[in-house]
């Protein structure tokens, strides 16, 4: 099989990448709009100009990181190409010849005129650096195991719930192909198949997509997602007011914040990706919300379910933070990066450790992001950069009338870190699945929180009784699986994971 003849110009184009990987790439403009979304409510990437003064002045090389690393939920079409190393000597040529060339960088992404018409990046298990003869250990007891090994920790009912495909060991890698176009991710997918040939076989795909229209941004429950990605010293220019600030090792491996400094060279400016196929069972969500609406002077009944919905969540629908919005939804704020991550739970006029009354201890994004419940200066070490897209249809009429899901929805959820232990895994064991995070006794995060399939009680969803016991006895999200990914820097790509 052969390239098409795009693809032959690029690899010529790039021909010398090996000895180049860490030298800043200028492409040809192939763009007059941008291949990614920016709802309002999300801080804007920073400019090139910003970025790469940001970069050299933290000694960051963003050509050599890559794209979907620290970009954040901006994805607007996505496919997850999973697949297993069927020939790894002829594999591996190939990856330097005709995969890295088309590798989509971090500064790429900073400007339309130098989007490609297709990001691609690639990310592999341990099984598929195994299978490259890629001996190193990389200091990551999760990624070394793999995801079907820890999906009791990660509170799994088994696999009962899991794509077969993820079940085991057999997915070497994943391509991530992004567009604003599924044309596009077509396109690039089946050139890069041909290239490729028998070397690789694909296990298994999900296609994804931002919602339509005003749902752009928002995930299948309605929420606005992604607003508190943090941000990265030697990215970042312009932190917004409340947005965490992270040393870039808390992301990117052998950076400044790295706390693992048993890694082998090569690893450096590589990133851990967690990929987990969530299904969210929305019309059923729908139906508890109202089903259970909270009663308090001056609600409707629609009003009391949007604010349970609100405060299992931490957040209104428009991404305004109920801790600054307590009662009512206020667009205005959620749409403002200015505003809607600048609080930190405490208030002048209450005690932190015991009021509810603004956010319940166990709503979502105050179990995943504690602020000053674990005291201030805020902690960043168990912050991920999160860059999962939703999949699957909007719900139908059917589905709605009858409070039932009848086709598979959810997100694609996928969080970088330099330690999975400390990020991902960190997050849904110790602090989702814990009934007694922040506080003895307030349950599992309503929303992610796994136990295995059990019933989950959660306290502090009604303002009006922090006491008042709700049990949750059905799991809105439902683990599909996954895996554990090293989403490596162009420079190893091209060197040591392709010899």
């Amino acid at each position: 099989m052969k390239l098409s003849i795009n693809l032959v110009s690029t690899v010529v184009l790039f021909s010398g990448l090996a000895s180049a990987a860490n030298s800043r790439r200028a492409p040809t403009p192939r763009r007059a709009s941008s291949l990614l979304i920016n709802p309002d409510a999300f801080p804007d990437l920073p400019t090139v100009q910003a970025a790469t003064a940001a970069a050299d002045a933290a000694g960051l090389n963003l050509d050599d990181i890559q794209g979907d690393v620290l970009i954040g939920m901006k994805k607007n079409q996505e496919l997850f190409y999973f697949f297993s190393i069927a020939d790894a000597v002829d594999f591996k040529p190939k990856l330097a010849s005709d995969i890295v060339p088309l590798i989509t960088t971090t500064t790429q992404l900073l400007d339309v005129s130098t989007e490609p018409t297709t990001l691609v990046n690639i990310a592999f298990s341990q099984s598929g650096l195994t299978t490259l003869n890629v001996t190193d250990a990389l200091g990551d007891s999760a990624f070394t195991g793999g995801q079907f090994k820890d999906l009791k920790t990660l509170g799994d009912p088994g696999s009962t719930n899991w794509v077969p495909e993820f079940a085991g060991t057999g997915i070497h890698g994943v391509l991530l192909f992004a567009s604003d176009t599924v044309d596009n991710i077509n396109t690039a997918v089946a050139g890069l198949e041909a290239a490729l040939g028998d070397s690789i076989t694909k296990v298994y795909s999900l296609q994804a997509a931002a919602r339509p229209g005003s749902e752009a941004g928002h995930e299948h429950f309605g929420f606005l997602d992604g607003i508190s990605n943090p941000a990265i010293t030697g990215f970042t220019a312009n932190p917004m007011p409340g947005q965490s600030v992270l040393n870039a090792g808390a992301i990117l491996v052998g950076e400044t914040g790295d706390t693992v400094t048993t890694r082998p060279a090569w690893a450096k400016d590589g990133s851990f990706l967690v990929f987990r196929q969530l299904e969210q069972l929305v019309p059923e969500f729908n139906k508890f919300l109202t089903d259970n609406p909270i009663v308090e002077d001056g609600l409707t009944a629609q009003q009391g379910s949007d604010l349970l919905g609100a405060r299992m969540v931490g957040r209104w629908k428009s991404g305004a933070p109920i801790d600054l919005a307590p009662l009512f939804d206020d667009p205005a704020l959620g749409a403002d990066p200015t505003r809607n991550n600048n609080f930190t739970f405490a208030h002048a006029d209450s005690v932190l450790a015991t009021n509810q009354t603004r956010c319940p201890f166990s709503a979502h994004i105050r179990k995943t992001r504690p602020r000053a419940d674990l005291g201030t200066p805020e902690e960043t070490v168990h912050h991920i950069m999160r860059a999962g897209i939703p999949y699957g249809p909007e719900v139908s009429d059917a589905e709605a009338a009858s409070s039932t899901t009848s086709t598979e929805r959810g997100l694609a959820f996928v969080a970088y870190q330099s330690n999975i232990a400390n990020g991902f895994r960190f997050l849904q064991q110790t602090w989702a699945n814990s009934a007694n995070f922040v506080h003895a006794g307030v349950g599992v995060d309503p929303v992610i929180g796994a136990l295995a399939g059990a019933q989950r009680v959660v306290t502090g969803l009604d303002p009006t009784d922090s006491t008042k016991a709700t049990t949750l006895t059905t799991d809105f999200v439902v683990s599909r699986g996954g895996e554990y990914f090293f989403s490596p820097s162009l420079s190893a790509l091209a060197s040591t994971l392709s010899v």
